[in-house]
């Protein structure tokens, strides 16, 4: 059995780095190039729609969603197909890819229209279209969350603005740009869903974005907003849960499990922009910061810009950077370099310097705890990791390996620096692959 979850006291007081907070976003000009992949989501790739030479045009699809759960992939910009082509993904995977070289016409086409939504089917087809995805680092396709085999139990659409990793001001700027999509984005979930509580949760320590929304919610029935502290991972899924329902969601289980939804606050916001416009997913905001990039920025890009001319739109490099991350420097993704593109659930880039991106030595476990103290699922990494070194099962199960969320938490508090998450989250593919070939034989 997992152990119970201490949201409110454990996790750790990770340093802010907040570089860009209250920055206004800036837009990107149009690239030469954009690289658009079919994997830009959890689930089965978008399939390509298009062929080399084909014209396209801002707002067009270049790939259907592969399955239920799956995304449409839609075109920035407007150009003619390169080609498409094998692209070598941040975790080694081959995915598809469209390659459009732009015309700097940005012609719109005409197949962007605003949705016709009416009833709860209309408006789940809307959300698929619109090509949503969980836009805080998940990338689950939003029309499926929108789905629950037992709506009628959901009663709390939480909306998550913790952006709680160090250095990424995104989320809080699309609250401060864009709050009436926000706001019109969540009222058309409860509308349509038949959800009547919202609960927008959001750290202390973005105290311009909360004090807004605080003013825009007051006196409206429905939604409410919730201050929350500021230690990581307070935007973890299970943890803000914890946090402001006090409900605790089962090992394997899901948020509607305990009957809530959760929405990134940036997808909530391109959601109500969908329905008022009609223009698909094109474009994504990112934080570009870190101690290699020459001017940090909050920028809007267009979907599948490579990172090198985003880091350029950034002034370039200060100095040579000592590794490349997409997302935050607890849960990014390390890239191999900065030709990849950028895709929908990035919300930074951080270009770090050799010294913030050195490894500290790892020295002997000294028995302290803190990793059991801080982990925000109550696990005990420690134990998790030898028993992964002996590939002990049985071991595994019973530690509930499985449920780590990757935070990296356990790393971070360790006075030895011993890569106990590293070992955490191979552990927990290492269970998830064994229990599913036993599924398999059975």
């Amino acid at each position: 059995m997992v152990r119970k979850l201490r949201a409110v006291s454990q996790g750790a007081s990770v340093p802010h780095r907040k570089n860009t907070s209250g920055q206004s976003t800036e837009r990107m000009p149009v690239p030469k190039q954009v690289t658009l992949m079919m994997q830009q989501h959890i689930g089965a790739p978008a399939k390509p729609v298009v062929k080399k030479g084909d014209e396209v045009l801002v707002g067009q699809m270049v790939g259907e969603a592969g399955g239920f759960v799956s995304s449409p992939v839609y075109s920035g910009v407007s150009g003619k197909v390169k080609a498409l082509e094998q692209v070598v993904a941040a975790n080694g995977a081959l995915v598809e890819a469209v390659v459009i070289e732009t015309d700097g016409q940005q012609t719109l086409s005409g197949d962007v229209a605003v949705p016709q939504v009416h009833n709860r089917e209309s408006f789940l087809e809307a959300v698929r279209a619109c090509g949503l995805v969980g836009l805080g680092g998940a990338g689950f396709p939003t029309a499926v969350k929108l789905s629950p085999k037992e709506l009628d139990k959901i009663d709390i659409l939480l909306i998550n603005g913790a952006e709680c990793e160090p250095y990424i001001t995104s989320d809080e700027q699309e609250i401060l740009e864009n709050s009436g999509d926000i706001l019109s984005g969540i009222a058309a979930v409860q509308k349509y869903l038949g959800i009547e509580r919202a609960v927008i949760g959001i750290e202390r320590n973005k105290p311009e974005a909360m004090d807004l929304l605080f003013s825009l919610t007051k006196g409206k029935a429905g939604i409410e907003v919730h201050p929350l502290p500021s230690k990581y991972p307070q935007g973890a899924e299970k943890v803000l849960i914890e946090q402001v329902t006090g409900r605790q969601v089962p090992a394997g289980g899901l948020p509607s499990d305990v009957g809530v939804i959760v929405l990134n606050v940036t997808t909530a916001g391109t959601l109500g922009r969908y329905l008022s416009t009609g223009m698909p997913l094109v474009t994504k905001r990112l934080t570009v910061d870190g101690g290699a990039v020459a001017q940090p920025k909050n920028v809007e890009v267009i979907l599948g810009t490579s990172v090198a001319e985003v880091i350029e739109f950034c002034g370039g490099y200060k100095e040579p950077p000592g590794k490349l991350l997409m997302g935050g420097p607890m849960m990014g993704v390390a890239l191999p370099g900065d030709g990849y593109p950028v895709m929908k659930q990035n919300n930074a880039i951080l270009a770090l310097s050799a010294a913030e991106a050195a490894l500290p030595e790892e020295g002997p476990c000294i028995r302290c705890g803190r990793c059991i103290a801080s982990c925000p699922m109550s696990l005990s990494p420690t134990e998790t990791e030898e028993a992964y070194k002996n590939r002990d099962l049985d071991r595994l199960k019973k530690l509930n390996a499985d449920v780590c969320i990757a935070c990296g938490v356990c790393s971070y508090v360790c006075p030895a620096k011993r890569y106990v998450s590293q070992h955490a989250n191979l552990a927990r593919g290492y269970l998830l692959k064994e229990v599913a070939k036993e599924r398999g034989k059975s």
